[in-house]
Parts: structure tokens; C-alpha cells; sequence
């Protein structure tokens, strides 16, 4: 049983996710997911929208430049557009977390990365996602400097 941080990450993932598909800001979407949570239809199974999903959300916002800009740097071989739509926003979500987000465990958020990964992206995806993210917790002190 997945943990209520469990749930709000992936929640938050598939905000990212469903953002960057249809090109309108996470905002947007989080505003559409909390207005369709609070009316639903009877047989729609429209999942609330948890307060750290909403803090995720708001918080990688916040950060996003920087945030593209941190993968486009360290994707070797990858840009940002190429990358596949479920590693991108896997990332994203990652980078926030890890890096300004101080109320998880460093190695929480690289576990929980690597499960969205494995769950909703490609084999080769856990280890790409692991690989960046730990990159990126060597990085954190100068990346929360700058």
C-alpha cells in the first residue's frame, strides 16, 4: 500500500505529465484536477488532489527554468525535448524535491523518482532517473547557492 506522499507525488507526476502533453502551464492543470475533485460526476473516479501535491506542484513551478536547465546539463546524450514525456516530468518533479523541498529524505525522493520511473516510463528509465537525480543531490549545495 502506497504511502499518502506516495500517492501525492505520483499525483503530482501525472499533473506534470499531462501538462507538458497538452503545453499549458502545471498550474492549469492543478487548478482543473482540484476543480473536477471537488464536483464530480457519481461514476467518475476523479482523484483528490492532495496538499502535497499542491505544494509539489507550486513549488516546481517556482523553479522550472532552472529546473529544465539542470537536465538539459547533465541529460548527456539527451536534449529536453527528446527525452520521453514520462522521464522529463519524472525528472522534474525529482529535481524540485530534492533539491528544495527539505521536509523528504534525499534518499526518499531518489526511491520514489525511481518507482514513478519504472512504473510509468521505460526499462532503461530507473537507472537514467537514478543516475540524474544522484547527480544532482552532489550538486545540491552550489545548485541552492546559485
Amino acid at each position: 500500500m502506497a504511502s499518502a506522499r506516495s500517492k501525492a507525488r505520483t499525483r503530482a507526476f501525472q499533473i506534470l505529465f499531462e501538462a507538458d502533453h497538452r503545453g499549458v502551464s502545471p498550474e492549469r492543470v492543478l487548478a482543473d484536477w482540484v476543480a473536477r475533485a471537488r464536483d464530480p460526476k457519481p461514476d467518475e473516479g476523479i482523484p483528490q488532489v492532495a496538499e502535497y501535491t499542491m505544494q509539489l506542484i507550486e513549488g516546481y513551478a517556482q523553479y522550472a527554468r532552472r529546473i529544465d536547465d539542470l537536465i538539459s546539463t547533465y541529460a548527456v546524450g539527451w536534449t529536453l525535448d527528446r527525452m520521453p514525456i514520462a522521464d522529463r516530468n519524472v525528472l522534474r518533479l525529482g529535481a524540485y524535491e530534492l533539491i528544495w523541498e527539505d521536509g523528504t529524505p534525499d534518499a526518499v525522493v531518489l526511491d520514489e523518482a525511481v518507482e514513478i520511473a519504472k512504473e510509468y516510463s521505460t526499462d532503461e528509465s530507473p537507472a537514467f532517473v537514478n543516475g540524474m537525480l544522484a547527480r544532482f543531490l552532489e550538486l545540491k549545495p552550489t545548485i541552492r547557492r546559485d
